[in-house]
């Protein structure tokens, strides 16, 4: 469980770093799973399996199309392991901590592996704007790494605060050190920072960011491999809101308005209850 110094850290920053989840042996048996789905190898598939820099929109920034950032959005669909993984108590029992809520559902998973030399950037952005079918924007994701981590091969970087801060999506630009830069300043709260941290995370281990909190990353121009799975937790009062498009709507079959559930949006925590895997 997360102690109260964490918690009021997480609503200072929108983000924290947690305890190491995973030992070295269930490391090295999802990257084996990793490697199959990834391969296409898998029996069961993922929703997507792609080059994220290849479908990336215009930063405005010149990216070739040689770097590759590798994108499984629902691996856990492919792979028990997976899914085992999203359901790991102690994971699950500190995003609800962070949500104030005593359920949690996948809203998605995604897989992102920058490889070494050639690992592109992830460009600055915020979630939930991805997310448009899906409200209040409350949700929390947990970032376990699969590999260490570092500046030096591309790790997440963070804006502490700016998950206070509104959907700022469209104005957010990523400069030619893949640094963020708000096109509007003047729109952000007064006397805000808007320079990124690194967010350095340990092989096996986890960090908990806010749907809202500004994040991007750079290059993996390493030796090192960088692979990661982030999971992303709705608490129980999330809503459908068809007032956009994701390609996890093609999964959706409950009303507008009402709780996003079904089984493709699984319990995977309920406070007091076992969740059978």
């Amino acid at each position: 469980m997360l102690t109260n110094e964490q918690l009021k850290e997480f609503e200072k920053l929108g983000y924290i770093k947690g305890d190491v989840v995973l030992s070295d042996t269930e490391v090295d048996e999802l990257r084996e799973e990793l490697d199959l789905v990834m391969s296409g190898k898998s029996v069961k598939k993922p929703v997507l399996n792609r080059n994220l820099v290849d479908d990336e929109v215009d930063y405005g920034m010149s990216i070739s199309q040689k770097e590759t950032v590798v994108q499984i959005v629902n691996i856990w669909m492919a792979s028990d392991l997976f899914y085992q993984h999203a359901c790991n108590q102690k994971i699950c029992e500190e995003v609800a901590q962070l949500c104030s809520s005593d359920t949690l559902r996948i809203w998605h998973d995604q897989v992102q592996y920058k490889p070494p030399v050639t690992g592109g950037p992830t460009v600055w952005h915020q979630d939930h704007p991805a997310w448009p079918i899906i409200q209040p924007a409350n949700l929390v994701s947990a970032w376990v790494a699969l590999d260490d981590a570092i500046i030096e091969n591309g790790c997440m970087w963070m804006v502490p605060g700016s998950h206070k801060w509104g959907d700022q999506q469209k104005y957010l630009g990523t400069d030619s050190n893949f640094m963020p830069f708000h096109k509007q300043p003047d729109l952000l709260p007064e006397g805000v920072n808007t320079k990124a941290v690194p967010f350095e995370i340990k092989k096996g281990q986890v960090g908990y960011h806010h749907c809202l909190t500004w994040h991007g990353g750079t290059n993996n121009r390493s030796d090192r491999k960088r692979r990661a799975i982030a999971v992303h937790y709705m608490p129980g009062h999330t809503r459908y809101e068809p007032t956009g498009s994701h390609p996890m709507e093609a999964h959706v079959n409950v009303k507008a308005g009402e709780i996003l559930k079904g089984n493709d949006f699984p319990v995977v925590y309920k406070k007091d209850s076992a969740v059978m895997l």
